[in-house]
């Protein structure tokens, strides 16, 4: 079959490429502006995409479209297939009915860390042989792939996003997904653009829960008040809890949470020694061990595997050093993952010096209803800076200057790049850490950055 997706250059998609032409399928596909890691992985990955979305890509007379949420009505490709009566359906839509019905899900579901706990859960399975089929909405280091399927295969990990289907499929994603065994990370408010209230997200993650078979388990933290809201709604799987008074727990650890005791039930079932910071990381990994455990993978050697794990491009990734100044990437695109991001560099380098670089481009983000929570998740930078576009698509909808106009001296707001560029370079000292976050490329900042950086040295 030949299929042709619409938004092959998100995580999600791109991924799903794969998955369809190691399902045997001749995969082609169209987006818009892809940037690395995706772009790079589709051609290392040798898959052939189409720039825009043309109405002319019918010609290709594909056997089915897949669509992206990416893609509304008014797309012109997408016209023409409702025009023309072309089949299609949406990604998660097409993998739940063809590929994940015949696996045993581990899902991974929350509001935060549900990239890095799927990539540690994939790489635990990995490490200890099971060779595992993933689906992730990154590039795990030891991975090296967002996606991989061999149906020899039993398992398969994917990130369940509670992102709705598509523009005709208003339902979350992962209650496509047939989980057996569900991690549900955390949950609060996030996708303002799709939902009114935090309990129209539970009622999503109530939708999911209640399609897990009672042989399954439903791995959640033990004091999250949303999650639990959604488990009192009903649970019929067996249930393991993680996190203070969980069955799985943190013990002795150092403040950076680099090295940290893991137990079960009281009882110590080993030592993580990894390179990831911050207690975020140390309660992702005790889920992923959980997940594992419940599938029968022993802890201590899902603990071996940890202290191999190399983390996840885009997930406080160090892109370079010049003169002593490092740069990172981070894809944080909520307050709350703003705010652990920087907690965790904050614990891991001490009194030296944070400039956080900040693009709120998640819709969220773009509509303002979580600005006024940014100077606090701001507080462990000692300077920060505001990039915000004043047009086109990624314009927010609100004026950065008033939310942070009481902070001006520490968080400083720019709506040109290249300007922004030139003053981080006119304020950066040796022995500074610049923390760029944004969920979308952000206009090649990293790079620019460093290569300023070098003409300076």
């Amino acid at each position: 079959m030949h299929i042709h997706i619409l938004g092959i250059g998100g995580t999600f998609m791109g991924g799903l490429a794969l998955i369809a032409r190691s399902a045997g399928h001749t995969v082609t596909g169209c987006d818009a502006g892809v940037y690395p890691p995706m772009s790079t992985q589709l051609e290392e990955q040798g898959i052939a995409f189409i720039e825009g979305f043309g109405a002319e890509q019918t010609e290709l007379k594909p056997d089915l479209y897949i669509i992206g949420n990416v893609v509304t009505r008014g797309n012109p490709l997408m016209e023409a297939i409702l025009e023309q009566g072309l089949p299609y359906t949406s990604g998660p839509q097409w993998l739940g009915d063809h590929v994940l019905r015949q696996q045993h899900v581990l899902a991974v579901a929350g509001t935060h860390g549900k990239t890095s706990t799927s990539s540690m859960l994939a790489w635990i399975l990995e490490h200890a042989g099971w060779q595992p089929n993933f689906l992730i909405g990154g590039i795990a280091t030891d991975l090296k792939v967002s996606a991989r399927f061999d149906p020899a295969q039993k398992f398969f990990v994917i990130e369940a996003d509670e992102y709705d289907t598509a523009f005709f499929d208003k339902r979350s994603k992962f209650v496509h997904y047939h989980a057996r065994t569900a991690i549900l990370n955390n949950l609060e408010y996030d996708h303002a653009d799709i939902f009114p209230d935090l309990q129209a997200i539970e009622t999503q993650f109530h939708h999911m829960v209640r399609v897990i078979p009672q042989s399954g388990t439903v791995i959640a933290p033990a004091h999250d008040e949303a999650l639990k809201r959604v488990l009192a709604r009903g649970l019929w799987s067996q249930h393991r809890s993680f996190g203070a008074e969980g069955d799985w727990q943190c013990g002795a650890r150092d403040e950076s949470g680099q090295v940290f005791e893991v137990l079960y039930q009281g009882e110590s079932m080993g030592q993580v020694n990894w390179s990831l910071t911050g207690t975020h990381n140390i309660n992702n990994a005790l889920a992923a061990i959980a997940a594992a455990h419940a599938i029968g993978l022993e802890p201590a050697r899902a603990i071996a595997a940890l202290a191999l794990f190399q983390g996840i491009r885009r997930r406080m990734e160090l892109r370079g050093e010049i003169n002593q100044i490092r740069v990172y990437d981070d894809f944080a695109h909520h307050p709350t993952a703003i705010a652990t991001t920087l907690d965790g560099l904050r614990k891991q380098v001490g009194n030296a010096r944070i400039i956080a670089v900040l693009e709120p481009r998640s819709n969220t983000m773009k509509l303002g209803t979580m600005a006024a929570r940014l100077p606090e998740a701001l507080k462990e930078a000692d300077l920060a800076f505001c990039f915000g576009e004043t047009h086109g698509k990624h314009a927010l909808g609100w004026v950065p200057e008033d939310i942070f106009g009481e902070e001006a001296a520490k968080v400083q707001t720019f709506h040109d790049l290249d300007a922004l560029r030139e003053r981080i370079c006119q304020v950066v000292q040796p022995g500074d850490h610049v923390l760029i976050m944004s969920n979308g490329s952000f206009g090649g900042l990293h790079g620019k950055l460093l290569e300023a950086l070098r003409d300076m040295a």
